[in-house]
């Protein structure tokens, strides 16, 4: 059976590693692909096959559930916590007073919750550095609302590393240290702690009804986008229970690739528990640990916890900090990697970029880093030596190009004209012989992988403007679109061990791949995100729209 795409359309291996779950889509639209079929464009090399060559076809052809025939993956996100912040949206609020507004609508829209005062309310998604004053929210700002007050409330910034909360919720979680290792508790003048404790919160466990909904929400989403893989960034035990949960019962209609949180301040736990490969028929893979280095990335507000050689522009009085001891880096890095875990770091600044790679060097003497394939996630502000460093080094680079394009309007406030040359430097980091691979850490930034395609060949914003003029941001930095591609499908392949599978259309690999309603790779760059998703496939089925 052959079905032929319309002359506009294009098919490519987009299968962008981003991985999420859950079956009740992947099961409406089973019976509807055949078995057997062969997928062709009307025009000649419409289908882009992301293999060796970057070569383009006219037809695949797929059998079961692999790609039987030659023809024409995301790898940074949060599933679990974009479900989540649908719950209650608070993205694009303008204001401290907009945001309570919206928290009071949704009270007021839910009967369920405004009649049960001792409900938690919990949303995401604001963003205070967009704020005219760029003030922190305080539990006061939710007290002084009738509807709001004496209710526990937890609202996650959108870069999910602060959380705003009620007297409500703060009270049931006290007290509080004086002081905590690698943050800051900010207090008012009489003391008492003002909402940005985030992990000292006590939270209530999900139940399983809470998970599923945030997932299947997260993976509704993720369908319309185009994804059929996600690089999970942080799975606490509850997630990768869950994931595991599903994966045991044959649910998961997405292929997720997880990073198992590391706490410095719990027992080394490598040795004792068995990376997770291929279960539930490849779909959920958990053998890499995160690490936090340092703080979230750099934002247009007073937070300066990224980790810096020298002092920010803004605030001379700091240099950032680590959120952990150097020391612990030197001594799990080696450990994981002799237990068989992928290591993956989390670090922003400069110095702790720096600090990290130090810290690989010393534990991959003697390492195969092929078979190991270390991580920096972010890897956002580095400098020139080290970003030769790690392309010696073999540490594959995973970076957001939309976070280049929300933080360029105030990183040369915060860093001065000649450091921000080392920030989101994706040329240079090629340039240096690292491989790269691109996410988007949703909901940090919007989940469509378009949107960080248009980023990494434009640096522009969505508008067509940039603090450098309509040319881009540091435009010597942009990716070229053969690159952006490659750095939403084989590259993420690589980086998760699934290249002999995933990332590209080849001959045995599996039959993952979306179809969209204009070709990206020579259509104007301003058009590139009036792209449509037409259909998603995995395994060869088709799970969202129709071909």
């Amino acid at each position: 059976m052959a079905k032929s795409l319309p002359s506009s359309r294009s098919i490519t291996a987009l299968s962008l590693i981003v991985l999420l779950t859950s079956s009740y889509l992947f099961a409406d639209y089973r019976s509807s692909t055949p078995d057997s079929y062969a997928l062709c464009s009307r025009d000649s090399d419409k289908v882009y096959t992301v293999d060796g060559e970057n070569s383009q076809t006219q037809c695949i052809v797929v059998r079961g559930a692999f790609i039987v025939d030659r023809g024409s993956l995301h790898s940074h996100a949060h599933i679990l916590e974009y479900g989540a912040a649908q719950q209650l949206p608070l993205e694009g609020t303008k204001t401290i007073q907009d945001t309570v507004a919206r928290v009071r609508e949704f009270i007021l829209a839910n009967p369920e919750v405004l009649n049960d005062t001792s409900k938690l309310i919990q949303g995401g998604g604001w963003d205070h550095t967009v704020w005219p004053t760029r003030d922190w929210p305080t539990s006061a700002h939710l007290e002084n609302d009738p509807v709001i007050r004496g209710r526990p409330v937890i609202l996650q910034s959108k870069d999910c590393h602060a959380l705003w909360a009620s007297s409500k919720a703060i009270e049931a979680s006290m007290p509080f240290p004086e002081s905590v290792d690698g943050g800051v508790i900010v207090r008012d003048k009489t003391g008492n702690p003002t909402d940005k404790a985030q992990e000292l919160l006590k939270q209530p466990e999900l139940t399983e009804g809470d998970l599923l909904r945030r997932f299947h929400v997260a993976v509704r989403d993720a369908h319309a986008y185009g994804l059929t893989a996600i690089h999970d960034a942080g799975l606490d035990p509850a997630s990768l229970a869950f994931f595991k949960r599903q994966a045991a019962a044959g649910t998961l209609p997405l292929r997720i690739y997880g990073m198992t949180f590391f706490n410095e301040n719990e027992e080394y736990w490598g040795n004792k528990t068995t990376p997770l490969i291929g279960a539930g028929n490849d779909r959920l893979t958990a053998r890499s640990v995160k690490i936090f280095a340092d703080g979230k990335r750099l934002e247009n507000g007073r937070c300066s916890c990224n980790h810096l050689y020298e002092p920010y522009t803004d605030n001379p009085s700091t240099n950032g900090f680590m959120r952990l001891d150097s020391d612990v880096l030197f001594d799990v890095i080696p450990k994981f990697l002799r237990d068989g875990w992928q290591v993956n770091v989390h670090a922003i600044g400069d110095r702790a970029n720096g600090i990290v790679l130090d810290a690989f060097e010393a534990s991959l003497n003697g390492v195969n880093v092929t078979a190991s394939r270390p991580r920096l996630e972010h890897a956002q502000m580095m400098a020139k030596a080290d970003m030769k460093r790690l392309g010696r080094l073999g540490v594959i680079a995973s970076v957001q190009p939309t976070h280049a394009i929300s933080d360029m309007w105030y990183a040369e406030d915060r860093l001065g004209p000649e450091r921000i040359k080392g920030l989101y430097a994706f040329r240079s980091l090629i340039d240096s012989g690292a491989r790269i691979t691109l996410g988007s850490d949703f909901p940090v930034e919007p989940m469509n992988p378009l949107a960080g395609f248009f980023a990494a060949v434009t640096r522009v914003s969505v508008d067509g403007t940039s603090p450098h003029d309509s040319d881009g941001w540091f435009p010597e930095q942009r990716l070229t679109r053969q690159e952006a591609l490659r750095g939403m499908t084989i590259d993420p392949a690589y980086a998760s061990f699934t290249e002999s599978t995933l990332g590209s259309l080849e001959l045995g690999k599996r039959a993952d791949y979306v179809v969209l309603s204009q070709d990206i790779m020579t259509i104007p760059t301003n058009e590139i995100l009036a792209t449509k998703v037409l259909a998603t496939a995995l395994d060869g089925q088709t799970i969202y729209g129709g071909i």
